[in-house]
């Protein structure tokens, strides 16, 4: 495979000189300025490099295309997906996306094809997949030893509001440590809010000299865990309060959840921490 701006640039031909090459059929013209060199019998590696040098420097293959190469989804790489850093026109039949937030990290050469890196791929595939067919790929990616948690969450960190943000979150929570909890309700707590797409927070966190249950650092924001058990005496009650003050003068928001509460109307709650969240982060 090979490109016109490769023949003109880097091998010093001519239009005219590669207009000579296509008549002697040398070279075959498979899209806009690239062609397959003795002949038009490609295999499917061959096909992804053409449809990645149609679309420019520094485009990469992607989505399920990307999945196939890396061999974490079984069917083959057709439609070709391919993602510019820059807006281009359509290349059909190529389907082609682009993003101007792709970054090194987000870059792979995969058998001499420029490819988007393993976690990138999985979270364009998480915004068209169904989430049993994420399930899988990341399954196939850990038996084939490929798959690495820190780039994921690092991604991850810098992608929100990408359409496979929530679903990769919540897809990723298996391959994450059980945090420690000391109850049944909080570990309950802690595995609706990974599987509603929240950003995972820190439990029994120790900040401002208290320790609080479910917390956000980044966001500085607080949920605390009531249970009568825990909870009721008057002493308690009193203590709790002051303590709420002094994290609030600390700069930390904090919010109470009781396990009746949750129990009865949990998407409520975790709706209005995702609002909280939102809120914190904007702030």
């Amino acid at each position: 495979m090979v490109s016109i701006r490769q023949l003109e640039r880097q091998l010093g031909y001519s239009r005219k000189a590669v207009q000579r090459e296509v008549a002697s059929g040398r070279l075959h013209l498979l899209h806009r300025g690239v062609y397959a060199v003795g002949h038009r019998l490609l295999p499917a590696h061959g096909r992804c490099l053409a449809a990645v040098l149609a679309c420019g420097p520094g485009a990469l293959l992607s989505h399920r295309s990307a999945a196939w190469l890396w061999g974490i989804l079984r069917y083959g790489p057709a439609p070709l997906h391919v993602t510019s850093p820059q807006p281009r026109k359509p290349r059909a039949p190529i389907h082609l996306h682009h993003s101007r937030i792709l970054t090194e990290a987000d870059r792979a050469l995969e058998e001499g094809i420029p490819v988007t890196s393993l976690p990138r791929t999985l979270l364009d595939c998480a915004g068209e997949s169904r989430f049993s067919q994420l399930q899988r790929m990341l399954e196939r990616s850990e038996e084939l030893k490929q798959f690495d948690l820190a780039p994921v969450e690092e991604l991850l960190g810098r992608s929100r509001g990408h359409a496979g943000w929530g679903r990769l979150r919540q897809a990723i929570a298996l391959y994450q440590p059980v945090p420690f909890t000391r109850s049944g309700f909080e570990r309950l707590f802690f595995e609706a809010v990974l599987a509603a797409g929240l950003p995972r927070p820190a439990t029994n966190f120790v900040e401002a000299g208290f320790e609080l249950d479910v917390y956000w650092p980044e966001q500085r924001f607080a949920v605390e865990l009531d249970t009568y058990a825990t909870h009721g005496t008057n002493t308690a009650f009193e203590r709790d309060h002051f303590r709420d003050e002094d994290l609030m003068l600390a700069g930390i928001e904090l919010i109470r959840v009781t396990d009746v509460r949750f129990h009865r109307e949990p998407e409520s709650v975790l709706k209005r921490v995702a609002t909280l969240l939102a809120r914190r982060r904007a702030s």
